[in-house]
């Protein structure tokens, strides 16, 4: 049971749309290297984003808002689940105080290595007991420690969204994975918190006539596969959740992100927003979005990835033209209730009838 403020009685989803791409695509058929990869901008300042996480986790509320990043570890943890097989070492990549730990037995792994950016983020619940032991790095998600081939899995619940070099984590992920490891990653998606994003906006334009930005820039859910596929990985698939939390206002949802650490830390962020902004942008966001009982809502949208690093025994998609049954014919025989039998005596068409006296 996840624990949700009182202020804060609905975290619901709205959409969960699952898109399996491909994985093969000809513009990202190769592993990307330094070599091939375009220059790292540096759109986030790492070093105020550490002393934001530091931060929320001396806040006395700290744990109060843990409502959201519980939330998403649970879903990513269940994708965990649907991979039939126990897990020696996993990583925890971005950790923050632990929130996947909470929802992992030791049937699933043996240990889970906790590593994350903030020391006293991460050792905000040391003396908490789990099941399933744990080890605890202090170290950059964009400096990964770990040896080639060491671990089965890699796990990333909503700390990616802050790396500034996305392709090269990924890349380093898949180089400490062993063959046939698994990454399992959540970050927020581009249309997380548009409601603040354009009442901020709209607000700025009207009070101060420009805008600056206030809300990070997030990746694109159709950007995620390619990643993914440039940094190694095979048999991509990729999710989409959309979770809406109610708030009193505005401020309160302000509030709560910066108890999660997550102010907002572009480079070229403006220092300040005035009171008069600030105001007028709470306004218009309850006049936009406002619900009837005079809450607003905040929208994250999470997108969910898995991809595999490559093994000889992971299964391969035919060569093109190599079918022998064309969809039109298989559509004729189901539709006319013909039996098509093929060269391994795999029967095609209509159900058989159930014996007599069974349903």
């Amino acid at each position: 049971m996840h624990r949700i403020p009182p202020r804060l009685p609905y975290l619901y989803p709205l959409l969960r749309t699952s898109l399996t791409l491909a994985a093969q695509r000809s513009s990202c058929a190769h592993l990307a290297t330094s070599s091939n990869l375009p220059p790292v901008q540096h759109i986030f300042n790492r070093s105020v984003k550490k002393r934001q996480r530091d931060r929320a986790a001396l806040r006395k509320e700290s744990r109060d808002v843990d409502y959201l990043k519980d939330e998403v570890a649970d879903r990513l943890v269940d994708r965990l689940l649907d991979i039939k097989r126990r897990f020696s070492k996993v990583i925890d990549l971005g950790s923050g105080a632990g929130h996947i730990i909470k929802f992992v037995d030791s049937d699933m792994m043996d240990k889970l290595i906790m590593y994350d950016m903030s020391e006293k983020l991460l050792y905000r619940d040391k003396d908490i007991e789990y099941e399933v032991p744990t080890e605890r790095i202090a170290g950059d998600e964009e400096s990964l420690p770990f040896e080639e081939n060491s671990v089965d899995a890699i796990m990333s619940s909503l700390s990616m969204h802050w790396v500034n070099d996305i392709p090269g984590t990924l890349i380093q992920a898949q180089r400490a994975l062993k063959p046939d490891g698994v990454f399992i990653g959540a970050m927020f998606g581009g249309d997380t918190l548009y409601e603040l994003r354009t009442s901020l906006q709209l607000a700025e334009i009207d009070r101060e006539g420009g805008v600056s930005p206030h809300i990070s820039p997030m990746t694109d859910v159709r950007d995620v596969a390619n990643l993914l596929q440039r940094a190694g990985f095979n048999l991509i698939t990729v999710d989409v959740d959309e979770i809406a939390v109610n708030y009193p206002s505005m401020f309160e949802l302000m509030d709560d992100l910066r108890a999660m650490g997550e102010s907002n830390a572009i480079a070229a962020r403006k220092p300040y927003i005035s009171r008069d902004t600030l105001m007028a942008a709470a306004a218009t966001y309850k006049e936009i979005y406002g619900n009837d009982d005079g809450s607003v809502p905040a929208t994250f949208q999470v997108i969910y990835m898995i991809g595999w690093k490559p093994d000889p025994s992971q299964p391969k998609p035919l060569a093109r033209g190599s079918g022998e049954v064309s969809f039109k014919e298989l559509e004729q025989g189901l539709t006319a209730g013909k039996l098509k039998e093929d060269q391994d005596g795999i029967v095609i068409g209509p159900p058989p009838s159930p014996p007599s006296g069974k349903k």
